[in-house]
Order: C-alpha cells, then structure tokens, then sequence
C-alpha cells in the first residue's frame, strides 16, 4: 500500500487550507483518513513483531485529529498539513511511553522514536537515568545499524547550559540539554509514493525499539510500574 492519494490530497489541502475547500472535498479527506488508519493498523500488527508492548493498539488511539486548535496560535488555517500517528503503549497518542511516530506530508515525511516533550519530573529523570547509564545508551545509539538510521538525537528546544543538578563536566552532559529524548529518520517521498512505504517504516521502527526500551524503563519507574 502506498500513499500517493493521502499525499495528492495534503499537497491540494496546502494550497486550500480553508473551511469552503475542505467541505467540498470531505468524501476526499474521509477516503484519505480511511487510507491513513489502514496503514497505521498494518504498522502497528508489523512493529509488534519486533516489540509486543503496542501490539494491543488500535490504529484510532494513535491517529491525531487534522483540526488545528486555533484559540491560540497567529496562524488560523484550519487544518494541518499532514497525517500522523503516535504508536506507544498505554494511550497510544495520549501516551507518555516513548513510541514510535509516522508522519506523511508532501517533502517531509519521517519516522521517528523516543520520547517527545516528557513531563518535567520525567525528564528529569530520564537525564539521571544517561548518567547512570551512560554504556548501555552508548552502546544503543553509536551502534552502526541505529547510527546510520537516526546519526544524532532531536535538537529542537535544546538548553544551552547544562540544566541545575547535573554535572557540567562529565563527558557527555551534553545529553543532559535534550529537552527531548527522540531520534527522526526522513521518508523519501518516493518510497511513501510506492509500494515500498510499510516495509520501510517498519525498518526503521526496528532499529529504534532498544532505544525505546531503554527510554521506557526509566518510564515504568516514573510511573511506579517497578
């Protein structure tokens, strides 16, 4: 299954983002949506091969609304300008389990892993939990499969100083900057246009789940499941 329709209709919806183009093509929309839960169910049955923690989602609890909340935002286009799912365990898009996100939009498609905006005490300790762990993460993210999918973690937001509480001259207090602890891959939009789409998501969710895992027991011990 490819997304060439889904794709064709957020590039038409970029170039009529209002309420009078998007009636008019609802049967259009519904039928991309129908398209879009269908391959986050595919995804998800394929990544619970590799980790059985998501295998009891439903592609609904992990698909985001194309309505954009307006109240507080300088920009009024109604609707976003692409499709995307957070697969995680607990909650699926609710969720505060690292996870896996598939997102489609025209040039910019990707597939990422890890936790995006954790709470402030989460982060927290999802920072101790690199400093006490520092060779099991190591070993994760410079491993030669992982680091040639996703080279470098997500620097968005990231602090300039090393936050208060953590040392400032151990080796790697750089990580302790992340105010995400996520990992993005970019889609060729050649392959989301083809056939080829499904088996290249789930690649790289494969070679993201230790690093889920790592992320995710901290997350269990956050929320008192130890």
């Amino acid at each position: 299954m490819d997304a060439a329709n889904i794709l064709q209709f957020l590039q038409e919806l970029s170039l009529n983002n209002n309420r009078e183009w998007f009636t008019e093509h609802k049967a259009w929309y519904e039928q991309c949506r129908m398209e879009f839960e269908q391959l986050c169910t595919d995804l998800i049955r394929r990544i619970a091969v590799h980790d059985p923690e998501i295998g009891h989602l439903q592609a609904w609890e992990c698909i985001f609304r194309i309505y954009r909340d307006i109240r507080f935002s300088a920009d009024k286009t109604p609707y976003k300008q692409h499709f995307g799912c957070y697969i995680a365990k607990n909650g699926g898009r609710n969720s505060d389990y690292a996870g896996y996100y598939f997102h489609l939009q025209p040039d910019a498609c990707l597939f990422s892993g890890g936790v995006w905006c954790p709470p402030v005490d989460l982060l927290r300790a999802l920072r101790q939990s690199m400093y006490d762990n520092i060779e099991e993460f190591l070993e994760i993210t410079e491993a030669p499969e992982f680091k040639s999918m996703y080279p470098a973690l997500w620097a968005a937001d990231k602090l300039k100083v090393v936050p208060r509480g953590f040392p400032k001259d151990w080796k790697y207090a750089d990580l302790f900057k992340y105010k995400h602890y996520m990992v993005e891959h970019e889609i060729p939009e050649t392959t989301a246009r083809k056939g080829q789409l499904l088996d290249y998501a789930t690649e790289c969710a494969r070679v993201a789940v230790p690093f889920n895992r790592f992320l995710n027991y901290t997350v269990d011990e956050w929320k008192g499941n130890f």
